[in-house]
This record gives C-alpha cells, structure tokens and sequence, in this order.
C-alpha cells in the first residue's frame, strides 16, 4: 500500500458540511412533509430555510472553487473501467477481488463515482434548488400572476428530488465502508490521505 493526498483541506470542509446540511434538511424536510414530529412544523419550515441558503452558498462557492482549480475534471464520465467497477461492486467485492480502479490525485474517483456524482450535481441538486425556490416564493410567484396552480407538482418535483438524495446519500454512506478496511474512505475524508495499492 502506498499513501496517495487525494483530498485538499476544502474538499473535505466542503464534503463534511455539505453532508451534515443534506442529512437536516432530509430530517427537517420529512418533518414538513408531517412523516414524524421533531422541531414542530413552523420550527422545522424555518430551520430548513436556513439550511436550505447555506447550502446553495456551499454550493455556489464550491462550483467556483471547482472551475478554478480545475477540480471539475474529476467529474468527466469515463467508459474506461465502467463494466469492470459495476462487475465488482455487484459480484467481485463479495469474492474477495481488487477493485479495478487505482486511485491517483488526478483519478481520484472511479468511472462509477464520476457517473453518479455528475448526476447528482446535473439532475438531482437542480431539481432540488430549483423546485425548492419555487416552492419558497411560490405565493409571490402566484400573485405576480406566474405558476398559479402548479404548488402540488413542484412539491411533488421537490419531493422526488429529496428522495433522489435520500438514496443517494444511504449509498454514498454504504459504499464508503468498502475499502480494504472499513473506514478507510471516511479516513481519506477526514485526513485528506488515503492508502492505495501501487502498481
């Protein structure tokens, strides 16, 4: 094994407080949707909001940090390796096989990674900012005359895009523990380095 610096001081401020903020608004967010009763629902709706403007100003400032150190180019979408890593997470890893990505600082993330992580930042946190300002100014947009009628499906839009991280999240969290140990990953995340095989 050999020890490869994968993730830079910002990177891993952005991961963890981008996590903690997805995880309360999935936590106040179900509360407004009345799944469970925790803050209460104006507390909740409040706390949300707040969560909500923090994370779209993590969000713009990390999409600069991004462009402008070129750290965009981990998310290109690869065929490279694509059959082999989706073989391994779905057979090889219970058999007890290399994964068939070495990671370096300018790989740090395989074909699969590179896939769902575009679709996160492409699909899934668009609908979610989107549908979730609609849904915050929705009574001003109906006044001003726009959107009038359409709160049920851009709730139903945010809604969707909230599960869509939910499941994203509950397999992030997963996968992270399958490194040649346990924590490796949350680690790497922690620390900044992570231990590779050579070759």
């Amino acid at each position: 094994m050999t020890r490869v610096y994968l993730f830079k001081r910002f990177e891993r401020f952005w991961h963890w407080s981008q996590a903690a903020l997805v995880l309360f608004m999935l936590v106040t967010g179900f509360e407004i949707h009345g799944t469970y009763k925790l803050f209460g629902w104006d507390r909740a709706g409040s706390l949300h909001t707040t969560a909500a403007w923090t994370l779209i100003g993590l969000w713009a400032f990390a999409i600069f940090w991004h462009f402008t150190t070129g750290e965009w180019r981990q998310y290109i979408p690869t065929t490279q390796n694509l059959i082999a890593v989706a073989r391994y997470y779905s057979v090889g890893i219970f058999a007890g096989e290399d994964h068939p990505h070495r990671v370096t600082a300018l790989a740090k993330h395989n074909p699969l990674q590179r896939v769902a992580y575009l679709i996160v930042k492409l699909v899934i946190n668009p609908l979610i900012w989107i549908s979730g300002l609609l849904y915050l100014y929705y009574a001003d947009l109906a006044r001003a005359g726009w959107l009038d009628g359409a709160l049920r499906p851009i709730a139903l839009v945010h809604t969707a895009a909230a599960f869509m991280m939910l499941i994203f999240t509950i397999t992030h969290i997963y996968l992270a523990t399958t490194g040649h140990t346990p924590l490796a990953h949350v680690k790497a995340m922690i620390t900044g380095w992570q231990e590779a095989e050579q070759g």
